[in-house]
């Protein structure tokens, strides 16, 4: 890099680069819930086994939460990828991404504490966006001070 170049458009530069690939990881990993909108139940109750909790309830309900909560999981995958592909001109929703990212981390921490999902599930998910969510808050700052139009 050239010496001539401000330190902050440098660190504002490597910000970009780190933001872009934590959204981009973030929006693959969430895609990944797709292939369980169209998955057998049967596929879904071996999984829900191998993961020790047990046979999968029956019923519509059960069913319909599990193909659409994955179905948004995947949609929100996919708008992530968005949000990567161009952060200045979605800057607001860059900036709402990693507030929700937040709030839902600790929503889901509550949830899983309060319905006795296994710990492994539990301190890896909630706790996981949590931090995410404050990352992506300060690199996305980092970025928009670093190549915000002078005064």
């Amino acid at each position: 890099m050239s010496d001539s170049q401000p330190e902050h458009a440098r660190r504002g530069r490597r910000a970009k680069v780190f933001l872009l690939c934590l959204l981009i990881i973030n929006g693959v990993l969430t895609l990944f819930a797709l292939p369980a909108v169209f998955m057998p139940m049967s596929w879904m109750d071996a999984v829900h086994q191998r993961m020790g909790l047990g046979p999968l309830p029956e019923g519509p309900i059960v069913e319909y939460l599990a193909r659409s909560l994955s179905g948004m999981y995947a949609a929100f995958g996919s708008m992530t990828l968005l949000l990567a592909w161009d952060i200045r001109r979605f800057a607001p929703l860059v900036t709402w991404w990693g507030v929700m990212a937040i709030l839902f981390g600790v929503a889901l921490l509550w949830i899983d504490l309060h319905a006795g999902m296994p710990d492994w599930w539990t301190w890896g998910e909630g706790p996981y966006l949590i931090p995410v969510g404050v990352l992506v808050l300060l690199l996305h700052g980092m970025v928009r001070r670093a190549f915000a139009a002078p005064a």
